[in-house]
């Protein structure tokens, strides 16, 4: 029988030690109260961009769901198993979140395989290829204009992405209609593993800027 990895025993033990002896008391109310978030975010699976860690958040303060390039797929109820589109259901109607954020990053390997999908693995045509369909067109197009770089084309398709993945949370009906009553807001966000700055969609026009942070 394996062994259960002997670091993480030691990072659990060091949680006890540290963060949970000193907020012991928050996390016996969330335990008693049950969650109350008023932010979910949709982020990649990359190790490297925790939104927890990112923006120092303890224990109840985020509703995070994580998949494979932080993509958010259309609405369609089919029938089918969907983990994002469930995520955001309990989300919105259960939590009755205030705030939705994709976030993306940099250096973001499911993005790189959606401009270079000859790089995967055969085993990844199960889920991974048919999943990065949801930006084909839009790499299709980026592939196709040769006055990028690949590194442009690159944060290009992350920030695409992001703004594509907003596109598709207003097809969620409850979505749409909290938005328009000015009860959910949706934000698109960016976060560069290299140097650590955030970067945030305007709202307006989808361009995104570093923060003001005062």
């Amino acid at each position: 029988m394996s062994k259960f990895p002997q670091k993480l025993l030691d990072g659990y033990a060091n949680f006890m030690a540290g963060r949970y002896a000193n907020e012991e008391t928050r996390y016996r109310e969330l335990a008693e109260e049950g969650q109350a978030p008023d932010t979910m975010i949709i982020a990649c699976c990359d190790s490297r961009a925790a939104p927890e860690t990112i923006f120092d958040c303890g224990p109840g303060t985020l509703f995070v769901a994580r998949n494979v390039a932080n993509l958010v797929p259309p609405f369609l109820p089919d029938g089918a198993f969907h983990s994002t589109s469930a995520a955001l259901e309990y989300a919105v109607f259960g939590l009755e979140v205030k705030n939705i954020i994709v976030m993306g990053h940099g250096r973001c390997g499911g993005i790189h395989a959606a401009l270079n999908p000859d790089d995967l693995p055969p085993s990844s045509g199960d889920f991974i290829i048919k999943w990065l369909t949801l930006l084909a067109d839009v790499a299709a197009k980026l592939k196709s204009t040769d006055v990028l770089t690949d590194a442009e084309r690159q944060t290009a398709l992350e920030r695409i992405s992001i703004r594509n993945s907003i596109t598709n949370l207003r097809t969620f009906p409850r979505v749409k209609e909290l938005e328009e009553a000015g009860k959910l807001h949706l934000h698109g966000a960016w976060f560069d593993i290299s140097t650590g700055e955030l970067w945030v969609m305007d709202p307006e026009n989808g361009d995104f800027r570093r923060p003001n942070m005062d």
